[in-house]
């Protein structure tokens, strides 16, 4: 019950207190009132706050246990679209069954499309188009830090892959005044180390397509089929995100010459190799989709996948000339301490037959070198030290593999 007026204490004598006492010590209890009265204030707003978010977290987690006791929905496939209703396949068991939709809901199927049906079949939602998760994640993001100043030696190169990958993208009109169609792919070939991936890294930073890249060896599976869906995957990430380039590296690994073997696993990679090269140049459009490919053994490749139409480029990256080699010399020390005596032109010469690989471990060791003799400076002899250091282990490496061999 509420305290009244005469039942609250005063803060004086009431006898003995004079009328201006009394007013001051009123208005000192009334300041004390009011600050107790702002924090107490204070506090319910912070308790409504807490009560808000519990109330939040209560709608939450009743939504969520609605959720847990609902029974769980299937996928099923349009089979056909019939006046009588729609024909689903329920994926896992394959059987086929007739069920009625709303008008409004007939208007959003189609024949392949991905539903969610319930327990007695009736369609409730149209899901999105199914494709493999490692699809998506082979996207790049983030353009390389790449780009064709990086590369030395390759100039020519460079202008065929400019033609074939970003000329159709950036300028689309030339080829149709000219009246042909632009290349389609370009597969690039020669020795480990001469620069095949840095190029297919320049185009992705220099490009404002979707990049896509991926390593042939991604694509060969255990399961049958697996390795072909996942390139069907790749090329439907590819026509959703068009303009698209995309980059098989090591596409020796599913596209090597067919045989008469008759193991799963060869029959497997030549299976996922038939659906590369339908995606490539079947029946479906490709769209804007240009197509850069790398290997190391160009020997090993079916000539199928080599013919025009698939690969309409057919690029050699081959080791670079002694020329080559300075420029590359030059782009991989252009952020290092270098003596003014070191001579590029001389060291180009001395390291005959490097690829611009070999020239970027020289590089790295003649600077570890340089740290080792606790030297900020690296000298011609870093580099001359170097290369004999990098000699040494590829001709170890040689000896190991004739060995084995």
């Amino acid at each position: 019950m509420t305290d009244t007026v005469d039942d609250v204490d005063l803060p004086y004598d009431e006898e003995s207190t004079s009328q201006h006492e009394k007013i001051e010590a009123l208005q000192e209890r009334l300041e004390i009132l009011e600050s107790q009265n702002e924090e107490m204030r204070d506090k319910l707003l912070d308790a409504n706050a807490e009560n808000n978010k519990y109330q939040q977290k209560l709608e939450r987690l009743t939504h969520e246990n609605k959720k847990l006791k609902q029974s769980p929905l299937f996928v099923a496939t349009v089979q056909e679209m019939t006046d009588e209703g729609v024909i689903i396949k329920q994926h896992g068991n394959n059987q086929e069954a007739l069920t009625e939709v709303t008008n409004e809901m007939r208007g959003e199927l189609e024949p392949d499309a991905r539903v969610a049906v319930n327990n007695s079949l009736s369609i409730v939602k149209r899901l999105d188009n199914e494709t493999d998760v490692r699809a998506r994640v082979m996207q790049v993001e983030h353009s390389p830090d790449v780009t064709y100043e990086d590369i030395g030696g390759l100039e020519e190169q460079m202008q065929e892959v400019r033609e074939t990958v970003e000329m159709p993208l950036d300028r689309p009109d030339m080829f149709e005044k000219v009246g042909i169609e632009p290349p389609s792919g370009v597969l690039l070939y020669g020795p480990p180390g001469t620069g095949k991936t840095m190029l297919a890294k320049a185009v992705a930073n220099q490009t404002d397509a979707t990049f896509i890249k991926m390593a042939g060896s991604e694509l060969v599976h255990k399961f049958i089929g697996e390795g072909a869906k996942l390139v069907r995957d790749l090329f439907e990430v590819a026509r959703e995100n068009e303009p698209a380039v995309l980059f098989i590296d090591e596409i020796d690994a599913i596209a090597s010459k067919r045989t008469d073997s008759k193991t799963s696993g060869d029959a497997e990679v030549q299976r996922t190799m038939m659906q590369l090269l339908s995606e490539m140049d079947g029946f479906s459009e490709r769209g804007e989709i240009r197509i850069i490919a790398a290997t190391n053994r160009f020997d090993m490749l079916d000539p199928a996948i080599l013919r025009p139409g698939r690969f309409d480029r057919l690029i050699e990256v081959p080791k670079p000339t002694e020329e080559g080699r300075e420029i590359i010399f030059r782009i991989h020390t252009r952020k290092m301490n270098v003596d003014d005596e070191v001579d590029f032109a001389e060291l180009a010469e001395l390291a005959e037959d490097a690829s611009g690989a070999d020239i970027k471990a020289i590089c790295t060791e003649a600077g570890m070198l340089a740290i080792r003799d606790d030297r900020t400076e690296i000298y011609m002899r870093d580099f001359l030290d170097a290369w004999e250091k990098i000699q040494a282990e590829s001709d170890e490496d040689a000896d190991v593999s004739r060995a084995f061999a």
